[in-house]
């Protein structure tokens, strides 16, 4: 990896929704747009550079608020970007989301056949995402973007998806969420582990260095420098198939905890194994500087405490001894829960559609995003477990059970079925603030 070098990113030209982490609790809203007709998309590119925020604007008088902007490849050719600059994009990109389905292992159920249209299709071709802290912020938010595409008859608004964090910041399955998130040189913003080097900000942003030493910039450098990849995915969550799986292959309640604690890797206060090894602790799993400070190799190499075929284990090896070098697979995650909770002790699925929207970000959507999803999620060759895939998120078949290492004797439990199902999603470009400037500047 290459050496600390002192960078300073261009923040008031990046979108804020790339660095910033989110407020708690906060709602949010995925919008899709087509463009129909080039002029009109182009004038929307104008103007949502306006409505656009900026890594710098972390003081604003709308607080923790804010609009990003995303085109896919498709958005990028209706915009008529020329063939030159399309073909300098990384080709992840350029096929989509859904011609990577098998790569993703998007199959069975969660195959881009199945998906919620219009997602996957080539219809997809801007997306506004909006954060604020609760729902009227964030409507006066939406509001505010509105004049961005509004009275745009060559613009149509295809898709709306509202999504929340609550105060507790727990997912469907309920554990805390949105725990660990790596920090980036120039940023300022600190990471949520102390104990890991800072990533070079190349990693996250395009046309800066990164860790090895190369900067991804599509071009021309207007367009392509201070921007990232994203990947949004639609995910439902079977949480009646869940908390049976686990009542089912406990003793009892406390029993149940542990074995939820072991699949994800942290109890669900959010205390990690790692450091609350025996029982949960609340107050670990509320406390941000301290409930993501650890590593495996030098404590638990063999995953007796923090399994090694675990949720959190498997997205972030940290130092663990596995194959391949773990920085180099690090991305920005960003989730929100969509749909109502399914209430407390409810073990039958009550037919609502309940899950996570989830967002990457990151420069390099093949090692970072398709490797980890491939890779981490859906093998285990990496850390010595044959072809296992991760207990909460990965493509299981109901065939392949789920070992808890243990002395003397490991534990196995039933096999997995599985529990997530992807509903769509898209590979999308976040502009820097110049290049929507830019694109809204572009002549035929």
């Amino acid at each position: 990896m290459s050496a600390p070098t002192d960078v300073t990113l261009e923040l008031d030209d990046i979108q804020r929704g790339v660095l910033s982490p989110r407020p708690t609790p906060y709602a949010a809203t995925y919008l899709v747009f087509r463009i129909d007709d080039r002029s009109q998309g182009r004038e929307l590119m104008r103007r949502a550079s306006a409505s656009a925020t900026s890594a710098a604007d972390t003081s604003s008088p709308l607080g923790d608020t804010w609009v990003s902007v995303a085109v896919t490849y498709w958005g990028l050719e209706a915009l008529g970007v020329p063939r030159a600059s399309l073909e300098s994009f990384a080709w992840e990109f350029r096929q989509g989301m859904a011609a990577r389905a098998r790569a993703l292992r998007d199959e069975g159920a969660s195959s881009p056949q199945h998906w919620e249209t219009p997602l996957g299709t080539r219809d997809v071709h801007v997306v506004i995402a909006a954060v604020a802290p609760d729902p009227p912020r964030l409507e006066a938010a939406i509001d505010r973007a509105r004049p961005a595409y509004d009275r745009l008859s060559g613009v149509t608004a295809i898709w709306r998806q509202d999504c929340y964090a609550l105060p507790t910041e727990k997912e469907h399955f309920g554990y805390l969420d949105g725990v660990s998130h790596p920090a980036v040189e120039g940023s300022g913003i600190p990471g949520s582990n102390r104990l890991e080097t800072p990533l070079k900000s190349g990693e996250f942003v395009l046309g800066y260095p990164d860790e090895i030493g190369g900067v991804q910039t599509p071009q021309p450098t207007v367009l392509g420098r201070n921007g990232s990849y994203a990947a949004f995915r639609k995910l439902h969550q079977d949480v009646a198939a869940f908390r049976r799986y686990l009542k089912d292959n406990s003793a009892g309640a406390q029993d149940e905890e542990l074995i939820a604690a072991k699949i994800m890797g942290r109890w669900r206060s959010g205390a990690p194994l790692a450091l609350a090894p025996q029982h949960d602790d609340p107050t670990l799993g509320t406390d941000p500087d301290l409930r993501n400070t650890f590593l495996y190799e030098q404590d638990d190499p063999a995953g007796f405490t923090t399994p090694g075929a675990c949720h959190i284990r498997r997205a972030n090896p940290r130092d663990a001894s596995v194959a391949g070098e773990v920085r180099l697979h690090r991305m920005i995650r960003r989730g929100a829960v969509y749909g109502p909770p399914l209430p407390e002790g409810m073990l039958e699925d009550d037919g609502a559609d309940r899950g996570l929207m989830f967002a990457f970000i990151g420069a390099h959507l093949g090692r970072q995003f398709e490797f980890v999803q491939s890779e981490w999620m859906n093998d285990g060759v990496f850390f010595g477990a044959g072809h296992t895939k991760d207990p909460v998120v990965g493509a299981a078949d109901g065939q392949v059970g789920y070992t808890v290492p243990r002395r003397p004797v490991r534990r196995r439990l039933a096999p997995l079925p599985r529990f997530v199902v992807t509903r769509g999603g898209e590979y999308c470009f976040l502009p820097s603030l110049s290049a929507l400037r830019w694109l809204g500047d572009l002549h035929s």
